[in-house]
């Protein structure tokens, strides 16, 4: 898509996409995180030890809109051709199509770390985002009755998966 750009993270973006984050804490149920996170914060969500993992900021037209990231699945070595896939997006810029190209970004940069199972775990109420997975090949495989609580609300979990073969 045009005008989209994926740039691996650095200390200085860390703010930028704290704020992203923080909008969804704040109003969504998108992330069980309930406490805004600092950029300090940010850190463990973003740098990985292992190097096969990464986060990128997604920049459009110049500006930041969004951070994605391929990230690891469990720590045994049995599950390592299989990670989970984020994607946030700026309050505003949802629906735009940057979603599925960061889809695209992020399973073509796992194919080249050999990765080859991709999953996404989002709230069930999430429709936007449990449509964009869906829509992008993505399998529910999982579907978790009243495992997390926000917003004094018990919600389900639900888990997206995709083979890259």
């Amino acid at each position: 898509m045009a005008g989209i750009e994926f740039i691996p993270i650095e200390d200085s973006h860390l703010q930028d996409i704290a704020d992203i984050l923080n909008y969804y804490i704040l109003n969504s149920t998108a992330t069980f995180h309930k406490e805004i996170l600092s950029a300090d914060e940010m850190r463990e969500k973003v740098f990985f030890v292992n190097p096969i993992y990464k986060a990128f900021l997604i920049k459009y037209f110049g500006e930041v809109v969004g951070y994605c990231a391929v990230s690891m699945w469990k720590k045994q070595e049995a599950y390592r051709h299989t990670a989970e896939i984020n994607i946030y997006l700026k309050n505003g810029f949802t629906g735009r199509g940057i979603g599925n190209t960061a889809i695209t970004y992020l399973e073509q940069y796992a194919k080249e770390q050999n990765i080859y199972n991709l999953i996404a775990g989002l709230c069930r109420e999430n429709i936007a985002s449990n449509s964009l997975f869906e829509k992008n090949g993505y399998i529910l495989c999982a579907h978790f009755k009243g495992v997390g609580e926000k917003f004094g609300r018990v919600l389900d979990t639900v888990y997206f998966q995709k083979r890259l073969d």
